[in-house]
């Protein structure tokens, strides 16, 4: 977690950080407008949104261009990430308190609706399960969340992370900066099988989670509180 925490602090890294997801993570940007889509159909229209691992602000801007009446409270354990997600927000930066911690630094709520998009990786089961019962906590019963995280098989890991890799290549990721994604991947994430993934959410008190997205070594999930 200290090396985590000394990448996502580096000003290089964070520099270009907005360039690097989308090589590694199929459809990004659609998968933002997804997000968006499916929680305003549960959210009213002047809606409060917790958006978890809110560093470089991709998914709150791709929100806050799709339902100009939600305003978001974003947390990250990154000053920098946070101060890109400010940059990135542009004119929405007004609609957006952002938190410098982890789920315990959020604010009580009640949310109307919440996301955790390529951040519950990084943690733990048990710390998953814990953090997204504090998340839950802070919902409004029957609120809307939305997580995608790096989730695959487990039985043949050596694979799935070999297409990690090669989607990225083919993406034109640098292929430097690909063999050590690759490297950093296999020694240091979390990485569950999609039945593990839903059943921690389920221990954490949420809802049967439905599958939406799925793309190699991703998936994503909507759920509700």
């Amino acid at each position: 977690m200290s090396d985590l925490q000394a990448h996502f602090s580096d000003p290089q890294a964070v520099a270009r950080y907005t360039e690097g997801p989308p090589r590694y993570v199929p459809g990004l940007h659609d998968l933002h407008r997804m997000t968006a889509i499916l929680l305003a159909e549960q959210t009213p229209e002047a809606a409060r949104i917790l958006v978890l691992g809110a560093g470089g602000g991709m998914e709150m801007r791709a929100m806050a261009d799709a339902c100009p009446q939600w305003r978001f409270d974003g947390v990250d354990p990154s000053v920098q990430m946070l101060d890109l997600a400010r940059q990135t927000l542009g004119p929405h930066a007004g609609r957006a308190d952002l938190h410098t911690g982890y789920i315990e630094d959020a604010p009580e709520g009640p949310f109307d609706a919440a996301t955790c998009l390529l951040t519950l990786h990084f943690l733990t089961p048990d710390e998953r399960r814990r953090t997204l019962t504090e998340l839950r906590r802070r919902l409004r019963p029957g609120a809307p969340l939305v997580v995608a995280h790096s989730s695959f098989p487990q039985d043949d890991r050596t694979r799935w992370l070999s297409r990690y890799a090669a989607f990225a290549l083919a993406s034109g990721a640098p292929p430097d900066q690909v063999a050590n994604a690759h490297a950093a991947v296999t020694a240091n994430l979390q990485t569950l099988s999609p039945d593990h993934d839903e059943a921690i959410l389920r221990d954490a008190g949420f809802s049967t989670p439905t599958l939406f997205y799925a793309a190699f070594t991703w998936r994503g999930w909507i759920t509700a509180a």
